[in-house]
């Protein structure tokens, strides 16, 4: 049977042979585990998402939302199917028990995820969006706080939503307008409009609970004088007890690219002046708090670009198996010669293999960087958790960005594999590339993600977690350079490591100066060529690994997947990473033509 979705001997790859998952069950957090527990739990998650959740996902875009009197109606078939996923128990599968949550290792998780969000997100987001907002409450809310809303968020009884942007702000939150007043009764009334918000009105679940930015009478302008406020959709009685309608309306709904059946809709707070909310956390520590969920949802975004690449590459994979047309070019201008499928032409066979090298790669990277913040979690001392925590936070920009620009690349070149079939609606991969798109904007665009990455994270710790980031490839390195038959890729990857420390030290040097505009037009070319080097990392890692189980004696059906690994990873040090020394090449010139054009000569 072919394989939809998501590879699962890929990801058994990654699970067990690069990351020694099953190895957790040895912890006392997770002692009630075990790999065929692990297994069992993925393989359900890829049936129910296969038999259940893939089948909306064409039948959501095409028939999208009904928004009528404040109100969204989501696609009839959405309504089983969100049955079924909140009665499996799929929406907080890492949390306590106590909570409604599993307590599973954050890449068995993942694992799970591939499947359920690779099957159709935009049911998988609204049974899951609440899971970050109850992790803020789980974290700052008080303990009442946390009796009503957490368990009825992480089992997605209740959605959340973020209620971030408005109109005259965008990305500017500290502009923000939206205000709140402090009651007799210890709540607070809100009044303001939001936009661009992601689950913010639906009928899937009986409450939502919307976090809400907003600043309260007379505290300072920006971001600093932002507290933060949970605003039921419907308010909830001490008891726990649904009660009247809390005056938060969607006053509509947005028309987009892709992503039809997902619910972008626009707030209003207060309109009739009978909006209350509960004040989450002290008074103006409000971005504080949301960027916990904000740094989780932007992995969560990459992780999502991430999956629309795996299926993409799937469908494509598979159609160049069975789509005959065109001759063996052996053939050369023989007539009679037979047709062949389009996987035996060597310009499909490229795409293939590049579309499998950022796959591969964003795999690893997504599970990893998964991997320490689990180990940032269970560390025994300060110093191994403040080592974690750094990795997480210098890689979020890249797992979100990096993966979102490349993820929408594998969609484009599953859409070519196809053809004229892949631009029509007949196939899967169009919606996929209107779907993808949107990662490059959620939670922040990628250009901010950028400047995130070279303004803030790049200097963490006065450069000391950058220099972990590289220490740790390092160790990948000498793994590769013990295995006989990885000389030349090596070499080929510690040059670009080597390089990257010395365009790291000179654009951060750069964006400290007086020439800082210059540094920053290079932000994003930065972060792609970090991103790159990360997937070489993660390739030649693999082909490592891969290469040992061969000169072991490989059983004979992992043959074939061991020596892709090596193909791969020698596809991409070779024909893509030259490209990304270019790039590097190009940061360190510093061109400042971009900051120096006057605005008149754009032209127009």
């Amino acid at each position: 049977m072919a394989q939809v979705i998501a590879d699962r001997r890929d990801i058994d790859f990654v699970l067990y042979e690069q990351l020694k998952a099953d190895e957790m069950t040895r912890l006392d957090k997770y002692k009630d585990f075990n790999k065929k527990t692990f297994d069992m739990i993925i393989t359900e998650a890829r049936n129910f998402a296969i038999k259940e959740l893939l089948p909306t996902n064409a039948e959501g875009d095409k028939e999208g939302l009904d928004f009528e009197n404040g109100q969204v109606k989501v696609p009839d078939s959405f309504h089983r199917a969100y049955e079924l996923f909140v009665e499996g128990e799929w929406t907080s599968l890492t949390e306590d028990p106590q909570w409604g949550g599993q307590g599973l290792p954050t890449n068995i998780s993942q694992a799970v995820g591939e499947y359920l969000i690779g099957s159709n997100w935009a049911i998988a987001n609204y049974a899951g969006m609440g899971h970050g907002t109850g992790k803020m409450i789980e974290i700052f809310g008080n303990q009442q706080q946390k009796d009503i809303f957490l368990k009825n968020l992480y089992t997605a009884k209740w959605g959340g939503t973020m209620l971030l942007t408005e109109s005259q702000a965008g990305s500017d939150v500290g502009a923000l307008s939206t205000s709140a007043v402090k009651n007799p009764d210890g709540t607070y009334s809100i009044t303001g409009n939001k936009i661009f918000i992601t689950n913010g009105e639906h009928d899937l679940a009986e409450n939502i609970i919307h976090p809400v930015l907003a600043r309260i009478e007379g505290d300072p302008p920006g971001t600093k004088g932002i507290s933060i406020f949970l605003v039921p959709k419907i308010w909830v009685g001490e008891d726990g007890s649904l009660a009247e309608e809390n005056d938060v309306v969607c006053t509509g709904i947005e028309e987009k690219m892709g992503i039809h059946a997902s619910s972008t809709c626009s707030m209003t707070m207060g309109g009739n002046g009978k909006c209350r909310g509960l004040l989450l956390g002290d008074e103006r520590q409000g971005m504080k708090i949301m960027f916990y969920m904000m740094n989780e949802a932007r992995l969560g975004v990459g992780f999502q670009a991430f999956n629309y690449a795996s299926t993409a590459y799937l469908y494509a994979l598979n159609y160049a198996r069975e789509r005959v047309q065109g001759r063996d070019l052996e053939s050369g201008k023989d007539p009679n010669a037979p047709q062949v499928a389009i996987i035996r032409h060597p310009d499909v066979r490229r795409m293939l293999l590049g579309m499998k090298a950022y796959v591969d790669g964003m795999r690893s990277f997504v599970y990893y960087v998964g991997r320490c913040l689990d180990k940032e979690g269970l560390a025994d001392n300060e110093e191994e958790r403040e080592f974690y925590k750094g990795f997480g936070d210098l890689l979020t920009p890249l797992v979100k960005a990096y993966c979102a620009q490349r993820g929408f690349d594998v969609c484009v070149s599953a859409v070519q594999v196809y053809g004229g079939y892949g631009y029509i609606k007949e196939y899967p991969v169009e919606q996929l590339v209107r779907d993808c798109k949107i990662t490059s904007i959620y939670e922040g665009t990628d250009g901010i993600q950028a400047m995130d990455l070279l303004g803030r994270k790049l200097g963490m710790g006065k450069g000391r977690v950058f220099m972990n980031f590289l220490g740790e490839i390092q160790k990948t390195i000498l793994l590769a350079r013990g295995t006989q038959g990885l000389d030349g890729i090596t070499a080929e990857f510690e040059s670009a490591v080597n390089r990257l420390g010395e365009v790291a030290l000179h654009i951060g040097k750069s964006a400290l100066s007086p020439e800082f505009k210059v540094a920053f037009a290079h932000a994003f070319p930065f972060l792609e060529v970090m991103g790159d080097v990360v997937m070489a990392w993660m390739l030649l890692w693999r082909a490592a690994l891969s290469k040992q189980k061969l000169d072991d004696g490989a059983k004979k059906k992992d043959v074939v997947y061991y020596e892709g690994q090596l193909k791969t990873a020698e596809f991409f040090m070779q024909t893509i990473l030259p490209t990304t020394m270019g790039k590097m090449n190009s940061i360190a010139k510093g061109n400042g033509s971009a900051v120096e054009i006057s605005e008149a000569a754009f032209g127009g």
